[in-house]
């Protein structure tokens, strides 16, 4: 990594404690408004009144609430920088003073309450700072920075929207795309890898039919809650007994929805599941072993007719590029000590990040960073309990807001830099 890149990097960053404040502020008031899915519409006006101020030239509604700042500067590379905005249906159990209390009608119409328990508040703070930093030290870097706020990552629909939306066709082809996502781990350190970066997700939803009875009488019933339940315990077994060990794939049920009372045989079952895998390969096996053990069970059930299975999402595998992932860890390396770098494996976790590059034909980097108090980290750690952490999704999940505000902001900046400086 050149001198260059490094001088202009830190010229960048010097003004990053001058606005850690404001930053922080904007984390808690979009952390306080948490939007679901595709009613983003107050994060992304946040993040549009921001990026016009500081000089970009902005478009909004972009694929329903996504917002894209560009800010020409000069001859050079195009890097775009993607945040998500959405957050989740979740009751917030943090305690902060910024929790949530907001609550909101779902796509069924339903009332939930919303929480950002995946963090893309913190994301949006990231982008909004490092774009801001790129904007007031222009002499420092030459192109072409494209900010991009994103709705929909919950449900795997905002990237596929933008895109269908004409992001590709409206705003120029970056050189490369980067992403970051606040994750478990010790604050100020960030992982990334060669390869694979989050999995492949496929859900659905598998309606079992039966025929309902009296609870006194299930000689009168085809019973869908016993079948149910026979689906559930086999699809055990796909992992355990049917992916090698040396290959990699989660299946998850995470709904068993039937009946009404105690005493009635309903006349139906809903499973609601979830697939995570690496491998295109293993991904096919296992959805077809899913199919062939839910027809299965229903036939041996004698079931009236055969199982409905609707697929619900799919996320991509996100796979970065290795040569604009050396490239990105060379700068990193060479701005951050290197006891906060590390190389972590694939996340089960998945993320439509990678359709911006797969679908548009350009090299991506997508990298995590800790977020994770560090002494109550080691603690976990030393006593063999960092799965008591809270995780993303988590109603306690809240990432410390220092270093982790600093360190978001200044791997973007980095990252950029690597072609812009």
């Amino acid at each position: 990594m050149s001198t260059a890149h490094t001088t202009a990097s830190t010229s960048v960053l010097t003004g990053l404690a001058r606005i850690v404040p404001d930053l922080e502020k904007l984390y808690k008031d979009v952390h306080a408004h948490p939007e679901l899915s595709m009613q983003e519409k107050r994060t992304a006006a946040l993040a549009a009144d921001r990026l016009r101020a500081a000089g970009y030239e902005v478009t909004g509604g972009v694929g329903g609430t996504g917002v894209v700042g560009l800010l020409k500067n000069g001859d050079g590379a195009t890097v775009m920088l993607r945040a998500d905005m959405d957050a989740l249906p979740v009751l917030e159990a943090t305690g902060v003073d910024y929790a949530s209390a907001v609550t909101a009608a779902d796509e069924d119409g339903k009332t939930v309450p919303v929480m950002h328990a995946c963090g893309h508040d913190m994301h949006v703070a990231w982008l909004i700072g490092a774009a801001t930093l790129m904007a007031q030290q222009r002499d420092a870097w030459r192109g072409t920075l494209m900010a991009v706020f994103q709705p929909a990552e919950e449900t795997a629909a905002g990237a596929r929207a933008m895109i269908d939306d004409g992001l590709f066709q409206r705003f120029p082809k970056p050189d490369v795309i980067l992403g970051q996502h606040v994750m478990v781990g010790p604050a100020g350190m960030i992982g990334g890898r060669v390869g694979a970066i989050t999995s492949a997700a496929d859900s659905f939803q598998i309606r079992l039919f039966g025929r309902g009875a009296h609870g006194s009488m299930p000689q009168a019933s085809i019973d869908p809650v016993v079948m149910a339940a026979s689906v559930v315990l086999r699809l055990q077994t796909i992992v355990s007994r049917e992916i090698a060990a040396s290959e990699s794939a989660v299946v998850t049920v995470g709904a068993l929805q039937a009946g009404t009372k105690e005493n009635v045989i309903p006349d139906e079952a809903i499973i609601k599941l979830n697939v995570r895998t690496f491998d295109e390969g293993v991904r096919a096996r296992v959805l077809a072993a899913i199919e062939r053990i839910v027809n299965a069970e229903a036939a041996a059930s004698g079931a009236p007719r055969a199982p409905e299975i609707t697929p619900l999402d799919r996320y991509p595998l996100a796979t970065n590029d290795a040569d604009a992932t050396e490239q990105v860890a060379g700068a990193f390396r060479e701005h951050f000590s290197a006891t906060r770098i590390r190389e972590v494996g694939p996340a089960s976790a998945s993320e439509d990040f990678g359709s911006f590059g797969s679908e548009w034909g350009v090299p991506s980097v997508f990298w995590f960073v800790g977020g994770t108090d560090p002494d109550t980290y080691a603690q976990a750690k030393a006593a063999n309990r960092l799965n008591d952490l809270p995780t993303n999704h988590n109603p306690k999940f809240l990432p410390v807001l220092h270093p982790t505000l600093e360190t978001g902001v200044e791997t973007l900046v980095v990252a950029s830099q690597a072609w812009l400086a």
